[in-house]
C-alpha cells in the first residue's frame, strides 16, 4: 500500500515536472529572455522610447516561457488562447490605423503647412525603404517578403506591422520588433552619420522662422491631404485615412474630446496590446531564425539609408534655393518618421554648432512628412506585392 502511494506520489511528481518551464526551457528561450530583459533595462535606464520597448521587452518575457505543448491554449500562436485572440489585432492589421489615427489627434502640421517644401525630405528620406527593397530580392527574400522588411527604414513601427500583416505574416514578429529597435535607436544611429556628410558651415546654418498658419488652413489640410494622398495611393486608405481622421478632430475645435481620446486613453490602450503582442510574439522556435538575423541587418541598413537620403537631398536641393532660403541639412534626419525623436536629433546636432540656433520646428515639417511618406509607401508596396 504504502509502495503504490509513493508511485503515485512520484508519477504526480513527474507529470508535475514535465509541465513546468524549468523542463521545456531550451537554450532558444533563454536568450529571448536576456533580450526581452536588454529592452526593459533600456528603456528604464537610457529611457530608449519607454512607452514601446518595455511592453515589447514584457512581452518577450510572456512569450518566452517554456510550456508543454499539450493544448492548453496559453501561447501566442494557439488558437483560441488569449494571447492568440490579442495577437488578432497586429495579425488582422487592427492595431496600426488605430495607432495612426491617435498619431494624427496629437500632431501638428503648421511646420509642413508653412514650408511645403519641407515635404520634399520627407519623400526622400523613403528612399531608404525602396533601397532595402532592392537589396532584400538580391539577399533572396520574395518580392513580398523584401518589401515588408524594407519598409522599417521609415522608423514607422504601425506602419510596419501592418505592412507586413498583408505581405509577410511569417516575418512580422522579427520585422515588428526590428522596427521599434530602431525607433528607439534614433538618438544613436543617425547622429554619426549626420555629421559625416555636411561640414560644420551647413551645420550653422539658419533658417527663416516660419510663418504663422491659420486655423483655416490646418481644417483644410487634412482633408486635401487624404483626397491627394488616397487618390494616389487607395491602398494606403486604412493608414493614411485614420491619419486624417485624427488631425481633423483635433484642428476642428469642435469635437475636443474625441480628440484627447483619440491621443490620450485609446492609443495608449492599443499601444500596450500592441507592444506586449509583438513581444510575445518572439517565441524562440519562431523568432531565431537566419531569417531574423538577416531582416535586422536589413532594418539598420535600411534606416542608415533613409537618413543618408534625407541629408543628402537637403544639401542637393540647396543647390538651387537662394541664399536666404537656404536648409540646414541636419534637419534631413527628420525625414524618417520616428515623432518626434528624428526631429529632436537634429535640434541636439543643431545646438551642439550652434547654441542659438533652434531647428526643432523646422525639423518638425519633414518628420511629420515622413509619417505621410511611409504610409504612402507602404501603400505603393502594397499595391504593387499585394
Amino acid at each position: 500500500m504504502q509502495e503504490s502511494f509513493l508511485s503515485f506520489l512520484w508519477d504526480n511528481m513527474h507529470t508535475f515536472w514535465s509541465y513546468t518551464g524549468f523542463a521545456n526551457a531550451e537554450s532558444g528561450h533563454v536568450i529571448m529572455l536576456l533580450v526581452g530583459l536588454v529592452f526593459i533595462f533600456l528603456a528604464i535606464r537610457y529611457e530608449f522610447e519607454p512607452m514601446l520597448l518595455i511592453p515589447i521587452g514584457f512581452g518577450m518575457l510572456i512569450g518566452n516561457i517554456p510550456f508543454l505543448n499539450a493544448g492548453l491554449q496559453i501561447g501566442i500562436y494557439e488558437e483560441g488562447s488569449v494571447l492568440n485572440t490579442l495577437y488578432q489585432g497586429v495579425v488582422k492589421g487592427w492595431y496600426p490605423p488605430l495607432i495612426f489615427l491617435g498619431i494624427g489627434a496629437m500632431t501638428d502640421f503648421s511646420a509642413l503647412i508653412s514650408n511645403p517644401k519641407l515635404m520634399l525630405i520627407g519623400a526622400a528620406a523613403q528612399f531608404g525603404i525602396f533601397g532595402a527593397y532592392v537589396i532584400a530580392l538580391q539577399m533572396g527574400f520574395e518580392p513580398n517578403q523584401a518589401g515588408a522588411i524594407g519598409i522599417i527604414g521609415g522608423a514607422d513601427g504601425p506602419t510596419a506591422i501592418f505592412l507586413s500583416s498583408k505581405l509577410a505574416p511569417n516575418l512580422m514578429g522579427a520585422i515588428a520588433v526590428s522596427a521599434y529597435s530602431y525607433m528607439a535607436l534614433v538618438p544613436i544611429i543617425p547622429p554619426p552619420f549626420m555629421r559625416l556628410l555636411t561640414t560644420k558651415k551647413e551645420r550653422v546654418i539658419r533658417m527663416k522662422a516660419p510663418r504663422v498658419v491659420s486655423q483655416t488652413e490646418k481644417v483644410i489640410f487634412p482633408i486635401v491631404g487624404l483626397l491627394l494622398t488616397a487618390f494616389l495611393v487607395p491602398s494606403g486608405l486604412p493608414l493614411l485615412g485614420m491619419l486624417f481622421f485624427g488631425n481633423l478632430i483635433k484642428e476642428s475645435g469642435v469635437t475636443r474630446r474625441l480628440a484627447e481620446t483619440a491621443r490620450g486613453p485609446m492609443i495608449d490602450i492599443v499601444t500596450i496590446l500592441l507592444g506586449i503582442t509583438v513581444g510575445a510574439s518572439t517565441q524562440a522556435t519562431q523568432f531565431l531564425t537566419l531569417d531574423s538575423i538577416k531582416i535586422f541587418s536589413l532594418g539598420a541598413l535600411s534606416f542608415i539609408i533613409a537618413t543618408c537620403a534625407g541629408v543628402c537631398f537637403v544639401k542637393v536641393f540647396n543647390l538651387i534655393l537662394k541664399k536666404g532660403n537656404k536648409i540646414n541639412p541636419l534637419i534631413g534626419n527628420a525625414g524618417v518618421s520616428a515623432v518626434p525623436d528624428s526631429a529632436r536629433i537634429s535640434q541636439i546636432e543643431g545646438l551642439k554648432y550652434d547654441p542659438t540656433n533652434y531647428l526643432l520646428m523646422h525639423a518638425m515639417g519633414p518628420n511629420v512628412a515622413g509619417v505621410i511618406g511611409s504610409a504612402v509607401a507602404a501603400g505603393i508596396l502594397l499595391g504593387f506585392l499585394g
